[in-house]
């Protein structure tokens, strides 16, 4: 399970993705470096198949650690995908094992340079590749995946069951949001598909009528609540900041509130890393049929969790650089740390040790709702520093190289502090 969104405006676009996965599955955050197709070096290997090798952009990925694909990442190009499960008519288990959905993942972001462009990429592996193989390792379970992609211009949701797709535009001439969940969406509200989609079809006609939404329909309503709450705003004219690369105050505020979203549990946004320390929100001790429990910030006991986090601001100016804050484990109990993607990254981040202990408080606050406070107590000011000290930063490898390393010291003494 996982929940995807984004908000495209003139400015750039704001995306954000949530990676939900068994409970203690680790899932770290690596750079990888643009690469080209060596002499003699023809293939690569993803999780089940060998593919044809075309070379890469550099990538900044998040991925379970026993997976080659990614859960959600960005690229030099300031392209940005996540992915979901999702139920359908076609039977996962009758496919053999292809290409997963976090394969899909890594390489339209290896291969893309616009969000057009990268789902062009994934749904040609589709057709060639199909889908196929276990993305659960602890359940055993193969599933196909919908994904949000999204440049700073435009954004694209796409729904697959095995080769057969679907997709959806979304620019800021057109409401300029977008959130999927793990479930179909798109209905007739589609541009382009696969050949065997008949023209004006509705592609939730490919749902398993079997499959409960439940569980996706509260989180997708949260998302779409969320994102119809936030001011629409215009460009207002170019800002000196922004030229030098920096985020503007007013967008860096909407993206805490991206954040903030990222930590609901069931009762709406709190805990916006430049806000002063608000009241910490308990994650639900309640499970009902209807999705009631199952929220954005997961936290379905023994079961599934939150494992990894990723927010991302991709400037439409040409010459500015994309921005990134990533966080290991629940939102709730972790550190959004900023980062630039897609080099430079705090190699903590990397480390699956550092996802335990990240993992470890979620396991306490789960045991004890009420110790959320004093969680956030201790990381909600080291968070909110980052962010303030970041949002000053151009592109200097030496600054946010020594700003990771200091980062990484105050968030490892947080964790230290808290017993961890």
């Amino acid at each position: 399970m996982c929940d995807s969104l984004c908000r495209v405006t003139d400015r750039g676009t704001i995306f954000a993705k949530s990676s939900d996965r068994p409970v203690g599955e680790p899932q770290i955050v690596e750079t990888f470096p643009a690469e080209s197709v060596p002499s003699g070096a023809t293939t690569t290997r993803t999780q089940y198949l060998t593919v044809e090798r075309t070379g890469s952009l550099a990538c900044l990925l998040s991925r379970p650690v026993w997976l080659w694909g990614a859960e959600h990442g960005i690229n030099s190009n300031k392209v940005v995908i996540g992915n979901e499960k999702v139920f359908t008519i076609d039977d996962p288990y009758e496919a053999p094992p292809a290409l997963t959905g976090m394969d899909l993942v890594r390489l339209g972001l290896e291969r893309g340079r616009t969000a057009r462009e990268a789902l062009d990429v994934i749904t040609d592996l589709l057709d060639r590749y199909g889908q196929g193989g276990v993305g659960d390792a602890k359940a055993n379970e193969p599933y196909w995946s919908s994904f949000l992609i999204a440049d700073p211009i435009e954004a694209w949701i796409l729904e697959t069951s095995y080769k057969t797709w679907a997709a959806h535009r979304v620019d800021a001439s057109h409401d300029g949001i977008a959130a999927i969940s793990n479930r179909l969406t798109l209905g007739r509200n589609w541009e382009v598909s696969s050949p065997d989609v008949p023209s004006g079809s509705d592609f939730d006609s490919w749902r398993s009528p079997a499959a409960p939404t439940g569980h996706a329909d509260v989180r997708l309503s949260a998302s779409q609540s969320f994102l119809a709450s936030l001011d629409n705003h215009s460009d207002g004219g170019r800002d000196p900041r922004r030229e030098a690369n920096f985020v503007h105050e007013d967008v860096l505020d909407e993206i805490g509130e991206f954040a903030a979203h990222m930590r609901d549990h069931g009762t709406g946004r709190w805990g916006n890393p430049l806000r002063e320390l608000d009241d910490a929100v308990p994650p639900p001790t309640v499970l009902l049929p209807d999705g009631t429990g199952v929220t954005i910030c997961m936290h379905v006991r023994g079961f599934i969790a939150t494992a990894a986090s990723m927010l991302a601001f991709l400037p439409s100016g040409e010459g500015e650089s994309p921005r990134a804050w990533v966080a290991l484990g629940s939102p709730c109990s972790s550190v959004f740390i900023p980062v630039l993607p897609p080099h430079a990254a705090p190699r903590e981040l990397a480390s699956e040790s550092t996802w335990q202990r990240f993992d470890e408080l979620r396991r306490q606050v789960e045991n004890d709702p009420p110790y959320i406070e004093a969680v956030r107590s201790v990381l909600a000011p080291i968070e909110r520093s980052l962010w303030l000290e970041a949002s000053e930063f151009d592109t200097s490898a030496k600054q946010w190289s020594t700003f990771h390393e200091d980062a990484s010291r105050r968030v490892l003494a947080g964790l230290e502090s808290l017993g961890v």
